[in-house]
């Protein structure tokens, strides 16, 4: 997978649930410019000192607030809907003039974190800022050249009227400046969040086919010493079986030892095949004690319960007795995910769970700790347990759980098909 072009990158589009996000802040900020436009009115407090009729003013926040229900959709053609309209509005001299500014506000924001050409979110976000001073000063031109405002609570070292010019200015640049910003922010984070999943996604790749490679080198590793295993030691018993054969009637001493040979041979051969069939199905067991089965659970639990954790145990549906074979699978799942608990999860309770379903044995082991016990410190990971269950078929679900701690559960199919 090839790394994109960071500085070409484009952002998606918006995701369903954001587009429904878009709807709920559109239909918020018109409620609320409502509530504010009424209370406006009923106190008469005009931004202009006057103001259309209410219905008007009604339509004027209705017609603002509706673009945004596709804000992200359409980031540049609302910005210059609701840039028209907020001029509008101010012509109208309607009475509330902070939710358009809000509107605003979010219109030019929009733009810097959505538009995917960045050369047209730049240019036209400062083609739009441009056009608001120069209707601001269209209206700083017309109040000086009007008639006198009166100032009556003035009392800085100022003269009034270019204190107000001043403030406006600056207010403005503020508003606008910070729109910017916070604009391109969010496009700087939207694409630091994408460079961050492709590194992941990368890595990801990269680890699953270093265990592919390592899994394949260890088989064919396993592999040629099972071939030289076999071929020598096959190839040595067959040479003193032809020996033992020719001198049996003539030498019957040189014959026993020769089948002497045999025997010592073919249980060095079984000795270093067991040894290494070992290392592909599970720790081999280095004494002749039988293989462990679902009966020597309990004991499994008492080696836990002794390593401090409090251990619980579920049996569920009919017991019934399952391949050998399967059953030791299920015993070595539980031990490996104990053992795990034990090492590397800082975990009090362990819950294991033995489910009889029709068709189907399933094994399950959960912790409240905190650590990770995934980890393959035993040698026998999660890539071992995958390993061995799909020698029956079988399937493994391991991760974190919801709240704390860590789930294994095993499926393992008994019917003899399987």
């Amino acid at each position: 997978m090839q790394e994109p072009v960071w500085n070409e990158w484009r952002r998606p589009g918006p995701t369903p649930a954001q587009r429904r996000r878009d709807i709920i802040v559109a239909v918020i900020v018109l409620l609320c410019a409502a509530e504010i436009t009424v209370l406006i009115n009923s106190m008469g407090a005009f931004t202009f000192g006057s103001a259309p009729s209410l219905r008007e003013q009604l339509a004027w926040v209705l017609a603002l607030s509706v673009p945004l229900v596709v804000r992200r959709r359409y980031p540049l053609a609302v910005m210059i809907v609701v840039s028209v309209l907020f001029i509008g509005a101010q012509w109208r001299q309607t009475g509330d003039n902070l939710v358009p500014s809000a509107v605003l506000f979010l219109a030019i924001f929009t733009v810097g974190a959505w538009e995917r050409n960045r050369v047209l979110a730049r240019w036209s976000r400062i083609g739009v800022i441009v056009w608001m001073f120069l209707w601001l000063g269209f209206h700083l031109v017309r109040a000086i050249i009007g008639p006198e405002v009166h100032f009556k609570n003035a009392a800085g070292p100022m003269d009034p009227m270019l204190a107000s010019v001043l403030y406006g200015l600056e207010f403005n640049v503020f508003f606008f400046l910070f729109a910017y910003v916070v604009g391109e922010m969010a496009w700087t984070a939207a694409r630091r969040q994408a460079q961050l999943e492709f590194k992941a996604e990368e890595l990801r790749r990269s680890q699953e086919q270093n265990t592919r490679g390592a899994i394949a080198a260890e088989r064919m590793r396993i592999a040629r010493d099972l071939h030289d295993v076999v071929a020598h030691h096959v190839s040595v018993m067959g040479i003193q079986a032809g020996a033992a054969r020719r001198v049996l009637d003539s030498d019957p001493v040189m014959a026993r030892g020769a089948l002497q040979t045999v025997e010592q041979t073919a249980r060095t051969a079984i000795n270093e095949l067991r040894g290494l069939l070992g290392v592909l199905r599970a720790d081999a067991e280095t004494d002749s004690k039988a293989a462990p089965g679902l009966d020597d659970l309990p004991e499994l639990l008492d080696n836990a319960r002794a390593a401090g954790l409090e251990v619980s145990h579920g049996v569920y549906g009919d017991p019934r007795d399952v391949p050998s074979a399967v059953a030791l699978s299920a015993y070595r799942v539980v031990q490996e995910a104990l053992t795990n608990v034990v090492k590397h999860a800082d975990a009090r309770h362990v819950d294991v769970r033995m489910r009889f379903l029709e068709s189907a044995l399933e094994v399950e082991v959960a912790d409240d700790g905190r650590g990770n016990t995934a980890s393959n410190g035993s040698g026998f990971g999660l890539v071992g347990m995958r390993e061995r269950l799909a020698v029956h078929g079988g399937s493994l679900e391991a991760g974190p759980r919801r709240k704390a701690g860590y789930l294994v559960r095993a499926s393992l199919p008994t019917e003899e098909t399987a």
